[in-house]
């Protein structure tokens, strides 16, 4: 083989080793808010008027009355002949409500709730302890996110 037919073939050759090589995938720019959210469930939202969470996690307590805001599903509209597709929201009859903590880590947490009815007859208080789930939704090289959501119901306290 001569110089140059060696010449182009190492040239051809390193012209592709890029398309070998992973490009960097974009990460979705959102942040993550260490807390616990909490569901109250339809079939007990009737039953709830106002909720206090405390959260202990690694030594550390922080407890709030929380702010409950009506739930929602969302609810397919389809998609057009060109490809664009839509959603609304659709009131599910459940409660929601969060509380903020200083960090949220995978070691054990400590849920405690009470609350009012709305005839100002106290609820029965609910404890849970369980681990915050460390999940990666949009791939390892997006970073962990972290996430604590507890559901409601006449039943008790439970990780969701």
């Amino acid at each position: 083989m001569g110089k140059t037919a060696l010449t182009l073939t190492l040239a051809g050759t390193a012209a592709l080793l890029p398309g070998c090589l992973e490009e960097p995938v974009a990460c979705p720019a959102i942040g993550q808010v260490p807390g616990v959210s909490i569901t109250v469930a339809a079939s007990y939202a009737p039953s709830v008027d106002s909720l206090t969470m405390k959260a202990c996690q690694d030594g550390t307590c922080t407890q709030e009355e929380l702010v409950l805001h009506p739930g929602a599903v969302a609810v397919d509209q389809g998609c057009t002949p060109e490809g664009t597709c839509s959603a609304t929201t659709s009131p599910d009859g459940t409660l929601q409500g969060s509380l903020m903590l200083p960090v949220l880590t995978e070691s054990p947490l400590e849920a405690t709730v009470s609350g009012t009815a709305p005839d100002g007859a106290s609820l029965p208080v609910r404890s849970l302890t369980f681990t915050p789930k460390g999940e990666y939704p949009f791939g390892e090289q997006c970073g962990r996110f972290v996430t604590a959501h507890v559901l409601l119901d006449a039943a008790g306290l439970r990780q969701d």
